[in-house]
């Protein structure tokens, strides 16, 4: 039987991997529009981009499979949780259920109706949904997914000790990544004002993804010496009963 330590190893170690890779993906995707891009850049309506097909769209089949990891990694938390802070797992992963439905939605859209739309000449509407619109609904969707992570981020937090080891260390880096989500929107925002076109995202998503890769090694190395632990004892108790 495989134990819960075991589904949150093997969580946290695919969630890591799926991370960087498409970490890696989206890092090939140069900017075409938007306020990083700084040369030939598109311009709305946004209709001349199937030759980016597939190149800027394959880290969204990556991310969707991310995310999948992301939500096991977090519903294994809760499991590890003790019975008192369990409360807090459980509105984790409220805005877990949120993030992940509303990311997997804007990946899956994007990534199967926009190319297909494109190539069979049916333009009407994609100028608000495609991903090179730096104020479309992608972007728009892309935020809120993210910010409803941080949050997720910000209540699994509590389930940990702020004064034991690497807890403490995963404990305040969820924390610190939703302060500084809410510093980047606070100060895009002030700075950019609605118009923020897609600085806010690239901050969030930087953001929250090195939160899911650090978190991730951190609580692979956690789940690791639960089980070593859990063999030891087993042993010790086969070597008593003998």
């Amino acid at each position: 039987m495989i134990s819960s330590e075991r589904v949150g190893l093997y969580s946290s170690v695919t969630l890591v991997l799926l991370t960087i890779i498409t970490l890696g993906f989206a890092l090939t995707a140069v900017p075409i529009s938007g306020a990083f891009c700084s040369a030939d850049c598109v311009e709305y309506p946004y209709l001349d981009t199937l030759e980016q097909f597939p190149g800027d769209f394959i880290w969204m089949y990556f991310a969707m499979f991310m995310l999948i990891a992301y939500m096991v990694f977090m519903v294994s938390l809760h499991d590890y949780a003790t019975t008192k802070k369990k409360i807090f797992g459980k509105i984790s992963l409220c805005f877990t259920v949120l993030s992940v439905g509303i990311l997997l939605l804007a990946y899956f859209i994007q990534s199967s109706v926009i190319p297909a739309s494109l190539m069979n000449g049916e333009q009407a509407g994609i100028p608000l949904i495609i991903q090179y619109n730096p104020h479309g609904i992608f972007i728009a969707l892309e935020e809120l997914g993210h910010i409803m992570m941080s949050f997720s981020f910000l209540f699994i937090a509590f389930i940990f000790k702020a004064d034991t080891g690497i807890q403490k260390y995963i404990k305040w880096i969820f924390i610190i990544a939703f302060i500084l989500v809410v510093l980047s929107f606070v100060i895009v925002s002030i700075n950019h004002g609605i118009v923020r076109k897609d600085r806010f995202e690239v901050y969030i998503i930087s953001i929250d993804w090195l939160v899911l890769i650090i978190n991730g090694i951190l609580m692979s190395i956690v789940y690791k010496k639960l089980l070593n632990n859990d063999r030891d004892t087993v042993a010790r108790t086969s070597g008593s009963v003998k």
